[in-house]
């Protein structure tokens, strides 16, 4: 059964806290699952967090550190000690604990790696702080399994046990030369069912998936994705094995690339969220905001400057909102579809067939739109040529809408802008000034204004 917080729950544990009974606190909280415990965690005050990870288990507490809110674990940190911080970050992966120590700052970073007992462990952590957090140097791990193939099969099991004992889980088994340089990768099965005299050069697989560790973890994301991955190896310039990546930090690669397409597309220019305060989130909302005023005020301009043509067909100004509200929306699916394209591979660049394939779905939507508001018009108001002009600038409107939509994503995607810019408010507004603009033109070769 999922776990639930329950407010009962809750108020037992913040009992127990009170009354200082720590044993009762640790039967109740030990059998949970760590992810459980951190949800438990963001719903006390910080003071209960830390009293709880101060009478828990190191274990239990790193994985803890993992799941924690970003907000929370930055307070539970500030409450402890460099040396109580090093003991937790003893306990976990080496990615995991790059990610906790970059977060702290430069004097406490310091005291916290001189307190990590395993010194190898420091060392590998002190390497993955030089890789940048959005590249896969700076996703990796440096746990793995790894062989050389000049030893033979009884060679590579005796080094194997040695090695799975400080790896988590063994998604692959690389394949190295003396220089360290990937060259394969050995499939289990083959190293179960083969003589132990054999070397590992006539048995294992030489085509293997990797990536540099300056590849952008989104592109990680996708390749993994593309070849239904658990791992990838990581290479240094000169094809060294230095690490991997595994599918759970990919899982929230794609979970921040998710969050962050979707504030964008909401006009958000920042990571902004729930636990921020007022200040942050003004920061991050606020740009957009006034971007979109700015644009609004051409199309206000746009008209005052066809004032007198609304007097004379009022009707016109009554459909200028539909205008630009099934402008926007036309414009806003185009370029989520082209975003998502781009985002998942099945869109690298221009297509001319995909263009083609959007002006269409675009003059089909646009002609039976426009014919209902042909229709519409002609019943309510009988100006059947003020209709006319108003169903020819919806068609026309909509497949301009389309054109940006599908457009836009692709220019910033070339030129390493985030496509996603193109989701949001840019879209609505800038078809918002333009539509307005073609729909007063085309108004005004039909009626002559």
């Amino acid at each position: 059964m999922q776990f639930k917080i329950s407010k009962e729950l809750l108020v037992q544990i913040e009992q127990l806290i009170h009354q200082k009974n720590d044993k009762e606190l640790e039967v109740l909280l030990n059998d949970m699952h760590h992810a459980d415990i951190a949800e438990i965690f963001d719903e006390l005050e910080i003071e209960e967090a830390i009293y709880i990870f101060k009478i828990l288990d190191s274990e239990i507490t790193a994985e803890i550190l993992i799941e924690l809110e970003d907000d929370v674990r930055e307070k539970i940190l500030q409450g402890l000690s460099a040396k109580e911080i090093a003991e937790e970050i003893d306990e976990l992966d080496t990615d995991d604990a790059a990610d906790i120590i970059s977060e702290l700052s430069q004097s406490k970073k310091e005291e916290v790696i001189s307190e990590l007992e395993d010194l190898e462990h420091a060392k590998d952590i002190v390497d993955l702080l030089r890789y940048d957090e959005d590249e896969a140097g700076g996703l990796m791990g440096k746990e793995l399994v790894k062989v050389n193939e000049n030893w033979n099969v009884l060679t590579c099991v005796k080094e194997m046990r040695h090695q799975a004992e400080h790896v988590t889980r063994v998604h692959s088994i690389y394949v190295v030369d003396d220089e360290n340089r990937l060259k394969g990768r050995l499939s289990l099965k083959d190293l179960l069912t083969t003589s132990t005299k054999t070397m590992i050069s006539d048995v294992y697989i030489k085509k293997v998936d990797s990536v540099k560790v300056n590849t952008p973890n989104v592109e990680v994301a996708r390749i993994m994705q593309k070849y239904d991955l658990e791992a990838i190896p990581v290479v240094d310039e000169m094809g060294r094995l230095v690490g991997r990546v595994t599918i759970d930090d990919i899982v929230d690669v794609i979970k921040e690339e998710a969050d962050k397409d979707y504030q964008m597309a909401a006009g958000i220019t920042q990571d902004v969220e729930a636990g921020d305060s007022v200040l942050e989130m003004i920061k991050g909302r606020l740009p957009w905001l006034l971007i979109g005023m700015a644009i609004e005020i051409v199309a206000s301009f746009v008209l005052k400057h066809n004032q007198k043509a609304i007097e004379t067909f009022p009707t016109l100004f009554i459909f200028v909102p539909l205008l630009s509200a099934t402008a926007g929306n036309i414009g806003v699916q185009a370029s989520a579809i082209v975003v998502q394209g781009l985002a998942n591979g099945s869109l690298k660049e221009f297509s001319k067939n995909y263009f083609k394939k959007e002006l269409i779905v675009a003059m089909i939507s646009g002609t039976i739109i426009s014919l209902f508001l042909l229709i519409f018009h002609s019943i309510m108001f009988q100006q059947y040529q003020v209709g006319l002009a108003i169903s020819i600038s919806i068609i026309v409107v909509i497949l301009f809408a389309a054109t940006l939509g599908t457009l836009v994503p692709l220019f910033l995607h070339k030129n390493k802008i985030d496509p996603a810019i193109a989701t949001g408010p840019f879209i609505t507004t800038t078809n918002d000034v333009f539509g307005i603009l073609l729909y007063f033109a085309i108004a005004r070769l039909i009626l002559g204004f």
